[in-house]
């Protein structure tokens, strides 16, 4: 078995997570700045960078161990299929496979999303989750209560939990939805916005620093 280690910016951690799943890893850890994932062999690791011989020790518990069970916002409780902690009273138990495609719930990003949602989702509401990768914000708006929830991504390898389309914000009806959600990077949030607008009177956009460098989200 062999190990690689590959420096990664956090905004583009999901995405190496992702192709990392897809490239066949056993296992991913997360450490400052870096990911930390394990091959078969040293060829498939070697893809990613250099490659070195695992060291000998029980890493399908280190992995699980990286991935704990999150309490984020006031609703929500974010945990890995294997997570067996009992679901804190008044919090909906959301389980996302960390491994699978982007949107883990670790990122900051991703947990801003979801408290926003608590308040901006209404009972009924029609939602629209842009760029919907992993599915952890579609579920979510069901949980909360939506009527209608359907996901959109221009990637074709993507969860589907509920109805989906293959494209972007651009191939919707105007005024069709309530909500719009998108956690996107923050190269395509400006030139979409126009789109954003055009749906749904409610957006909710991440994906993004604000000027301190913080992650955030914004609610318009």
């Amino acid at each position: 078995m062999f190990t690689v280690k590959i420096a990664v910016e956090p905004q583009d951690q999901d995405a190496l997570v992702a192709d990392l799943w897809e490239a066949g890893t056993l296992g991913i850890t997360e450490g400052p700045g870096e990911l930390e994932a394990w091959f078969e062999t040293e060829a498939a690791a070697a893809r990613f960078g250099k490659a070195e011989p695992a060291p000998t020790f029980d890493w399908v518990q280190k992995i699980q161990d990286e991935w704990p069970a999150l309490e984020v916002g006031e609703k929500f409780f974010v945990v890995p299929p294997w997570n067996t902690d009992p679901t804190p009273a008044g919090r909906f138990r959301l389980e996302i496979n960390p491994g699978n495609m982007c949107g883990t719930g670790q990122h900051p990003c991703t947990q801003k999303c979801l408290a926003a949602m608590e308040q901006a989702i209404k009972p009924g509401d029609r939602v629209l989750d842009v760029g919907s990768g992993s599915g952890i914000l579609s579920i979510a708006a069901k949980m909360l209560g939506a009527g209608t929830v359907i996901a959109c991504d221009i990637d074709e390898e993507t969860a589907r939990p509920v109805p989906f389309f293959q494209g972007s914000v651009d191939a919707v009806k105007s005024n069709s939805f309530d909500v719009v959600v998108a956690n996107i990077h923050e190269d395509v949030i400006g030139e979409m916005y126009p789109d954003f607008e055009r749906v749904a009177p409610v957006r909710i956009l991440s994906g993004f620093q604000d000027a301190q460098g913080e992650w955030t989200c914004v609610v318009r």
